[in-house]
């Protein structure tokens, strides 16, 4: 009897985590080198689409720490300067937040433009905060180009979400 509730606890638990989890997969890809000419500068925002999805789908397990804690990591591994990354992502959790009831029930396309306004102000964000830490001020051009890409490329990856959302987890 003990080992099946210590089991069904510990699958609740790794099942709760699976956003978290695949938000920090992001990460890594995030920073993963590819033999890409120019891909590092341009590369999209694959953690902010994660947190994105998680928060408007899952904000009962994407929590405000999870946030900081992703972006802290984000921060390490990618040499941005510490706190950046954390900052925007708690910035897009609030945004999503104050904004839940709009997003809760629509289409993808609503969701869709919700999530290019989100990383909008994400991307103009981290464009006021990288000159305020001392780092210079970023090409106006590579984050537009980030942020196109960002925006292009949420459609797989929250199909991608939803398809584990679907299988892993239980309805809200």
């Amino acid at each position: 009897m003990m080992p099946s509730l210590f089991m069904q606890r510990l699958d609740g638990w790794t099942r709760a985590s699976m956003p978290m989890t695949l938000t920090l997969v992001m990460v890594v890809l995030n920073v993963v080198p590819l033999r890409l000419p120019d891909y590092a500068p341009l590369a999209p925002g694959f953690v902010l689409m994660a947190a994105f999805y998680w928060t408007v789908h899952r904000p009962d397990l994407m929590r405000p720490w999870a946030m900081f804690a992703i972006g802290l990591l984000d921060d390490v591994l990618s040499g941005t300067p510490l706190g950046v990354n954390a900052l925007i992502l708690l910035f897009v959790h609030w945004m999503i937040m104050s904004q839940h009831k709009a997003f809760r029930g629509q289409s993808f396309v609503v969701v869709w433009l919700g999530f290019a306004m989100v990383a909008l102000g994400a991307k103009l964000l981290l464009a006021v905060i990288v000159p305020l830490v001392g780092y210079g001020l970023l090409d106006p051009l590579v984050l537009l180009v980030q942020y196109a890409l960002t925006v292009a490329l949420y459609p797989p990856i929250a199909f991608v979400m939803g398809r584990a959302q679907r299988a892993l987890l239980p309805a809200p």
